[in-house]
Parts: C-alpha cells; sequence; structure tokens
C-alpha cells in the first residue's frame, strides 16, 4: 500500500488532470460555435455534462434557430430551455444558465399566442434579474431587459400593464451595457432595433453606424455586422 500523501498527490494530479480536459473541451465546443457550426457545438457542449457545457449548448442552439426554418424554430427554442434548466441544475449560480434560459424564452415568445407569450415574459424577466443578481457586470442581460421593455411597450397599455414593463427602462439597460462593453457590436446593433421600436430613426441610425465600425471575428459577429449594414442603408 502506498503511503497516504502519496496517494493523496496521485488524487490531486488525476483531479487536475481531468479538470484540464473538461476545460479544453469546452473551449473546443466554443471554438465551434464561434465558427458558426452550432449543432456540433451544442452536441459537444451538452456532452460534457457541465452546467457551463449545458449554457453553451443552450446558446448555441438559440443562435441557430435563428438560422433554421421557420418551422424549426420553436422546437429547437424548446430545447435550448432545456439546456438551460439541466445548466441551472447542476449549477444554481449559474448567470450564463438563466441568461440563456431567459433568451431561449424570449426568443420562444414570438412563436407563440398571447397569453403564453406574456407567461414567457414574466419568466424571462426573473431569469434576467437572477442573472443580473448572480453577475451584476453582465452586459447582455442587460441588453435583453431592454429589448423586453421595448417590446413590451410596443404592444400596448395592456403587455405594459400586465407585465410591468416601462418605457422609462429601455436606454438605461442599454446605456449600462454599452458603458459595460463599449466594442461589443450586438449591444448597440440591440439598442437601434429597440429605438426603432420607439420610432427613433434617427438615434437607430447612431447606433448601427457605430456598430458597423467595430471589429467583428466571430461567424456571429460578422453576421450581425452584415446585418447591421444592411439595416443602416435602408435607414439612410
Amino acid at each position: 500500500m502506498r503511503p497516504a500523501p502519496l496517494r493523496s498527490t496521485l488524487v490531486t494530479l488525476a483531479l487536475a488532470v481531468a479538470v484540464t480536459a473538461v476545460a479544453q473541451s469546452q473551449q473546443a465546443a466554443q471554438s465551434l460555435y464561434d465558427q458558426g457550426k452550432w449543432q456540433e457545438a451544442a452536441t459537444a457542449a451538452a456532452a460534457l455534462n457541465t452546467s457551463a457545457g449545458f449554457a453553451l449548448a443552450a446558446e448555441a442552439t438559440t443562435a441557430g434557430a435563428g438560422l433554421s426554418a421557420d418551422a424549426q424554430k420553436k422546437p429547437l427554442f424548446e430545447k435550448a430551455q432545456g439546456y438551460a434548466r439541466q445548466a441551472i441544475a447542476l449549477d444554481k449560480n449559474n448567470a450564463d444558465a438563466y441568461f440563456e434560459l431567459a433568451r431561449a424564452q424570449g426568443r420562444l415568445a414570438q412563436y407563440s399566442g398571447i397569453l403564453n407569450s406574456l407567461n414567457l415574459a414574466g419568466d424571462m424577466k426573473k431569469n434576467l434579474d437572477q442573472a443580473i443578481r448572480l453577475r451584476p457586470n453582465m452586459a447582455g442581460a442587460y441588453v435583453a431587459l431592454g429589448l423586453w421593455h421595448a417590446n413590451l411597450v410596443s404592444k400596448g397599455g395592456a403587455a405594459t400593464f400586465l407585465t410591468g414593463a416601462k418605457k422609462a427602462q429601455i436606454v438605461p439597460n442599454f446605456e449600462k451595457a454599452i458603458a459595460l462593453e463599449p466594442n461589443v457590436a450586438v449591444h448597440r446593433i440591440e439598442y437601434a432595433n429597440a429605438l426603432l421600436l420607439q420610432g427613433n430613426k434617427a438615434g437607430a441610425a447612431a447606433q448601427l453606424q457605430k456598430a458597423v465600425s467595430l471589429p467583428a471575428d466571430t461567424f456571429w459577429e460578422k453576421r450581425d455586422l452584415e446585418a447591421a449594414k444592411a439595416q443602416l442603408a435602408k435607414l439612410q
């Protein structure tokens, strides 16, 4: 039998190797996602059976739904919710998991009936609030909150009464996100979308003008950049 200190050292080394392998696998899945290979990324990330892996699988699936046929979107958003819930089950302090659950719910609401979409809006707000409680500097969550208020305000008084959405909360959430991550183009693109919902074309064009000047490295960033350029051209 090996001395206890040696056994302890071997166990520590084995754990370190395992943690490193998981981290590398997470990075590999992230790389697939950054290349636009969302299906492969989701499969690889979910196979890790970790909270971070399931959160990435949810992100990839939600993003992939945006490239898919309309008939496939709703099932994919539901699948993304499932991944996010698995992430939360494994780690209730994973801010990314709550954010991805909220994001999938927001997308799903666009393909649901009025009552169900309002229920999803309520759940989305709770999950975004929880993500921010866990990580107060999560810029993406503030963007999502800004969009949440903007979309519901645009639907009229009944939607704002039932959900508590407020026009006065739109700009502050986007400004907070941009202050945290000024060089992330998608924040400004979504800000432009929110401003357009309010009929502010000049403000939207200003945000898009800034967005198209920012670098785009990943498949998704390049796609957002092209969409921003096209939308800006329509406003000019």
